[in-house]
């Protein structure tokens, strides 16, 4: 009886030449994580804390905040980091754990088309928000709407 050697399970094939996804990705976790951190903390902090505090935060509110470019971009930078960083997390868990290698192409593209298009309806919400949009003359919004 001869001895064998059994490789150790998933043991990594040899490295491809060209760019390490995996490493970028791994970066990308760090880096959004911490400009993730400070967004969310700045978001609820004006939120929750500024002004009148909770009890501000209403449509007017939002929509006040809408109209603002730099809140703008700081809600979109947000959700795209957000986004991918949630997407890239749920491919690696993919990669991980499923086995069959079409059923994991097939997941990592619905998570990367999922992604794709919450990060695009949720720009164009973003960029194209119009609080006066359908506001009759008995909506508290309409003076402000017609000043405008």
């Amino acid at each position: 009886m001869s001895a064998q050697t059994i490789a150790a399970p998933r043991t990594p094939q040899q490295r491809r030449r060209g760019s390490n996804l995996e490493k970028w990705g791994w970066l990308y976790m760090r880096a959004s994580g911490v400009l993730l951190i400070v967004l969310i903390f700045g978001h609820l902090f004006v939120n929750l804390m500024v002004g009148d505090g909770i009890s501000a935060i209403d449509f007017a509110f939002v929509a006040g905040k809408l109209a603002s470019p730099f809140w703008q971009w700081w809600d979109v930078l947000m959700l795209w980091l957000a986004f991918i960083h949630g997407a890239n997390g749920m491919r690696t868990i993919v990669n991980d754990y499923v086995l069959n290698k079409t059923a994991r192409a097939v997941l990592v593209w619905v998570i990367g088309i999922a992604a794709a298009l919450m990060i695009l309806l949720g720009t164009l919400v973003v960029f194209t928000f119009d609080a006066c949009l359908g506001v009759t003359e008995s909506s508290t919004l309409w003076d402000a709407c017609q000043a405008a």
